[in-house]
């Protein structure tokens, strides 16, 4: 222990005596450490620390499949509430079974409306999580029935926000869509429920919950198997692994379907664990951070090691009096290799504080699409991973500088240094093989990162289908206790575009009932009048959406034939469709879909067969980076749906309009709140941020990773140079011309660059395979990307060997004899 303690106050000394040294030398490894800290903290919140209950590894969602889903795009399905009542009845595999149902309602009372984000679910989910409100209770079975459910549970930031956390507002009562609710609970300020947490994929996850409500299933509910609509979360007994609770059900469902095989062909069942619902879709791309964080390490690592190596070369007289006093060779590694651990502990103080930097704007960057980003930070997990990196990171850059200084024999140190008393041949291959790591591991980063550039380029010029510039979007959700008959529904639609349209500056007014790209989508199956069956390999659904008649308009999307809705097509006229070329391409190859009839099969319509009148251009409603699917619209004059989102196009700046159209809606329902008033450019923009959020990291970490092999190649050659002054003295004086210098010099420079090249492409071709789910239109091999890369890369390294070369081609013959 006292060798440990004189080996670090001599090495402190050390770096004490060199603070140029030791200042570049921290800021490298603060470089690497800190992006790797950051990134780690991440990687720690979303997919190493358990769910923020008590024995998560026991909760998991069930999901139903279909052949038709997965043929859409979705692996998991909601489920039915008679499928869900089997369930709990025939199951031995859970210890709690807790249905849950989506709710947005309206909060109405002295102040100004809002629509609140709630949840309905079974009376057991809180005792299923372990997770029981601060103040109040939960809810009990006899709640949990058809009468006695006007019971609510409120979120903390709900209180807050709403009520400025009143302590007496337990029992009181709120006036939920026109109904009177009783508080029983407030969650702890904590409280943390997983935003998709059981509910079906196509939902708004966006929003926090604001309150909980008993799902409260009536008997024709828990009958019903046709309507899937509710998630399923479930924790199981101690002991029973997914497998085997996955096993059961697929028996369960195989029985279901034998008993009902009208209502449960096909359809199936999934066990996911919770955790990995919650972040399984973000555990690839955080991943590939990672490792690029990790490769930006080893390029600081390399640099590094090249900083030692040459300071190595001034410290041969020490290292070889050392040697004669009677200093072994692992005695002298274990000082060097303390020094070098102390250079990396100094690197990830530092890391640390830029860490934490980086985390916040990482945070501020998100695209909303990493989960658990509230619980992202610096942890004592993440202090000791920094310090574990740091040690390892110590030991990496400052082994091979160690073994190649360890041994200074003095006598063939002369030898091999020349009369400069340079360093030798040995130590040079050693710093070249460094620069070579270098670009190798640089040329990897660049290469991955264009890749990514380039998909998110061509993500953003994919043509939507419609027109986002220019346009404002105001969500409309009405309540449906007092807006409960179509003709009521549609009036207050009426009313509202009615007024809206006046508006100055306001050039059309549309309303839909999902905006495209907003995350938000309906499907529902539909027959074709006259056919018993589609022909083979069609899917009998398509997407559909609510719409008032200017909808298409407002947003750009152009009329292919017939015509738009218009005032006429109300509730007693004929109900009427209007189909894109997608669904006409599909369903009625060779055919002219106008004035075809379509029973769209949605419970919820109060028509069975709409005529198409009409046929628009395909919208891409889900993603950019997919196909437009067949889509049905229908007119809100004939549908009764009650929430719809206001499109307005206006003649300047769509913003300017936000208040205004806020306070139409009110003149016509003062208890109408409106949400998400934004820009429909917005909405685009947030498709495309998660690929924006990679591309921007990626490129970052590449950035960083060519600057510092860029400075590896300029520092080992100018190092050289210098070097090297004497034997380029000698070749001045027998006649070597300029370029001759510069031949000699850029040529060496440009050989390790090309074999670092050469290794990269190689390493390259292998590794941005794993990235080819986050491309879109790009290959992960593609050419141009390759080529164009290590183009780049060997310019700039081109440029950073001119600079040393031309100092080379500068030296006075005389001056660098008479030195020697």
């Amino acid at each position: 222990m006292g060798t440990l303690w004189q080996d670090l106050r001599y090495g402190a000394r050390m770096l004490w005596k060199n603070p140029g040294f030791t200042v570049v030398v921290v800021l490298a490894l603060a470089l690497g450490i800190g992006a790797n800290t950051a990134i780690f903290s991440v990687v720690n919140a979303v997919l190493l620390r358990p769910l923020p209950f008590e024995q998560p590894e026991q909760l998991v969602l069930v999901w139903e499949t279909h052949p038709f889903g997965r043929q859409l795009g979705y692996t998991h399905l909601p489920g039915s509430t008679a499928n869900f009542t089997d369930l709990k009845q025939r199951s031995d595999v859970f210890s709690e079974l807790a249905a849950l149902d989506s709710w947005n309602t309206v909060l109405t009372g002295n102040n100004e409306p809002e629509r609140l984000t709630g949840v309905k679910v079974s009376a057991n989910l809180f005792t299923l999580l372990r997770m029981n409100p601060a103040q109040g209770r939960g809810f009990v079975a006899d709640e949990d029935r058809p009468g006695n459910n006007r019971v609510v549970v409120v979120s903390h930031g709900l209180w807050q926000r709403r009520f400025g956390g009143d302590p007496s507002l337990v029992n009181k009562t709120l006036t939920l869509d026109g109904e009177t609710y009783t508080v029983i609970g407030i969650m702890p300020e904590h409280a943390s429920f997983p935003q998709n947490m059981g509910l079906p994929a196509y939902f708004d996850f966006e929003q926090k919950t604001d309150l909980w409500t008993p799902i409260a299933l009536t008997d024709e509910e828990t009958k019903n198997r046709g309507s899937h609509h509710i998630g399923v979360v479930g924790r199981l007994k101690p002991g029973v692994g997914i497998e085997q609770a996955q096993a059961q059900l697929s028996n369960i469902m195989s029985a279901l379907e034998q008993e009902y095989p009208d209502d449960n062909k096909e359809w199936g069942m999934a066990v996911v664990s919770l955790h990995e619902q919650v972040v399984g879709k973000s555990r690839g791309a955080i991943l590939i951070l990672l490792g690029a964080v990790g490769f930006v390490l080893l390029i600081a690592c390399a640099n590094v090691a090249n900083l030692l190596l040459a300071r190595a070369a001034s410290r041969q007289r020490e290292l070889a009096i050392r040697t004669a006093l009677g200093a072994s060779r692992g005695r002298i590694m274990r000082q060097l290799l303390t020094e070098s651990v102390l250079l990396a502990l100094l690197g990830g103080v530092l890391g640390v504080w830029l860490a934490m930097w980086g985390v916040d704007l990482l945070i501020a960057l998100s695209p909303g699409t990493i989960p658990r980003t509230a619980e992202i930070g610096i942890d004592n997990r993440v202090l000791g991973y920094t310090l574990l990196i740091s040690l390892v990171t110590g030991v990496v850059f400052g082994l091979l500088p160690a073994l190649q200084s360890s041994k200074p024999a003095l006598n063939e140190m002369l030898k091999e240094g020349g009369r400069s008393g340079g360093g030798s041949p040995r130590r040079e291959r050693a710093r070249r093989l460094l620069v070579v790591s270098e670009v190798a591991l640089a040329l990897v980063l660049l290469i991955s990162a264009g890749l990514l550039l380039k998909s998110f380029l061509r993500l953003q010029n994919v043509k939507p289908g419609f027109a986002p510039e220019g346009v404002l979007t105001a969500e409309i959700g009405l309540q449906e206790q007092k807006y409960k008959d179509e003709r009521r529904i549609a009036d207050f639609y009426r009313q509202t575009i009615a007024r809206v349209k006046t508006l100055p500056g306001v050039e059309s007014v549309g309303a839909v009932s999902h905006l495209p790209l907003s995350g938000a989508e309906e499907i529902d199956g539909f027959t074709i009048e006259g056919r018993e069956t589609l022909a083979a390999g069609l899917v009998q659904s398509a997407d559909f959406r609510v719409i008032a008649p200017e909808y298409f308009q407002s947003l750009g999307i152009p009329l292919i034939r017939g015509r738009h809705f218009n005032e006429q097509d109300r509730a007693d006229s004929t109900p009427v469709m209007i189909v894109d070329e997608t669904f006409a391409r599909r369903f009625f190859p060779g055919e002219d879909p106008l004035g075809k009839r379509i029973n769209e099969q949605g419970s919820r319509w109060p028509h069975s067969f709409f005529t198409v009148v009409g046929i628009v251009g395909g919208v891409k409603h889900s993603q950019l980076n997919g196909e437009a699917r067949p889509t049905m619209y229908l007119s809100y004059e004939q549908s009764g749906w009650t929430s719809l989102t206001l499109t307005v196009r206006a003649a300047g700046d769509p913003n300017m309009l936000a208040a205004a159209v806020r306070r139409e809606v009110l003149a016509v329902d003062k208890d109408q709140p409106v949400t998400k008033i934004a820009p429909m450019s917005e909405v685009f923009s947030k498709a495309v941020a998660p690929q924006r959020f990679n591309a921007l990291l990626l490129n970052l970490f590449a950035a960083v990773a060519m600057i510092l092999a860029v400075v590896g190649i300029y520092g080992v050659i100018a190092y050289t140079v210098a070097q090297r002054s004497h034997e380029m003295g000698i070749r001045i004086a027998l006649g070597a011309t300029r370029r001759d210098i510069l031949r000699l010099v850029v040529g060496q420079a440009m050989l390790t660059t090309l074999l670092g090249v050469a290794l990269g492409l190689a390493g390259a071709f292998a590794l941005t395979r794993l990235m080819s789910s986050l491309l879109y239109e790009v290959s992960a091999t593609d050419p141009a990307i390759f080529a164009g890369v290590a183009l780049l890369l060997a310019l700039v390294a081109l440029l950073a060997s001119y600079l040393p070369a031309r100092r080379a081609t500068k030296v006075d013959p005389m001056v660098a004899l008479r030195y020697e």
